[in-house]
């Protein structure tokens, strides 16, 4: 669900300005609820990238009034559903934008290298152990560094209170129970995490950026696939209020479809960065 799901269960705030609201013709009806999530957002001092599209939209009232009208012919009759579709286009635009899914593919790119980077370099490092330890047992020399996976382990959470307080007694006594054979060399624990990081899958943490950027190029179509995902997140099959048939009906959707074209055409030039 989003971030702004908590608003929902304040549903009692939207009822009666809902049943008012129905009643003015649908670009003010719509308006009204778009003045009612930025004096919300507002006094309650949150989401100021939701309000900044919602501003924008008010802004360009002419360009929406027959969107408006479509969406509110659609959705007007069903309670509550207005309000959450359009929460569901200030949410989305704001934070699943075009832009902002570039960024995130970008972002996912840039995890995948690092993975394929830590890979490498966590093999060589375990080669390197693994060398060093043959070295000290196998020259004439040695060096005064750890070979103890368990010093290390205490040494790299000297900083962590938690650790100090209450792992680390216990861990050393049992460290000291059980001598180097019970425990992974400092080489088989680098090569590890090589193998962790080259078997890794980049996977998105939400459901609005793993539908958005599921396409190989990016598009305004991962936009509505996003939309879409957060509408179905608050239709009424997960106990929403936009209804399940909006999208399931073809030839009523088909007629939306422009509606929503027009507001995302609005919105992305719009959109927060």
């Amino acid at each position: 669900m989003w971030i702004s799901e908590v608003r929902y269960c304040e549903s009692e705030r939207s009822n009666t300005e809902g049943k008012q609201m129905r009643h003015a013709n649908p670009t003010d009806t719509c308006e009204a609820i778009l003045h009612a999530e930025i004096r919300y957002n507002t006094e309650h001092q949150i989401l100021p990238s939701e309000c900044l599209i919602a501003h924008r939209m008010l802004a360009r009232r002419l360009e929406l009034v027959n969107a408006y009208a479509e969406v509110v012919k659609k959705l007007g009759p069903h309670t509550n559903a207005l309000e959450s579709f359009l929460k569901a286009i200030l949410y989305t635009s704001a934070f699943w934008s075009p832009e902002k899914l570039e960024d995130a593919r970008r972002g996912r790119e840039r995890l995948n290298a690092v993975n394929a980077a830590i890979s490498a370099k966590a093999s060589e490092l375990a080669t390197l152990l693994d060398q060093r330890s043959e070295l000290h047992n196998k020259s004439q020399f040695h060096s005064d560094t750890h070979y103890d996976v368990c010093d290390v382990i205490i040494e790299a959470a000297a900083s962590n209170y938690r650790f100090n307080s209450f792992v680390k007694s216990e861990f050393s006594v049992l460290s000291g129970q059980f001598d180097l054979k019970y425990w992974p060399t400092l080489g088989e624990f680098a090569r590890v995490l090589s193998h962790d990081a080259s078997t890794a899958v980049s996977q998105a943490s939400d459901r609005l950026t793993a539908v958005g950027t599921i396409a190989s190029r990016p598009s305004l179509a991962d936009y509505f696939r996003a939309l879409f995902a957060a509408m179905d997140d608050n239709g009424a099959a997960q106990q929403g209020f936009i209804p399940t048939d909006l999208r399931s009906a073809t030839e009523h959707w088909r007629h939306s479809q422009i509606a929503l074209s027009t507001l995302a055409s609005t919105i992305r030039s719009t959109a927060p960065t």
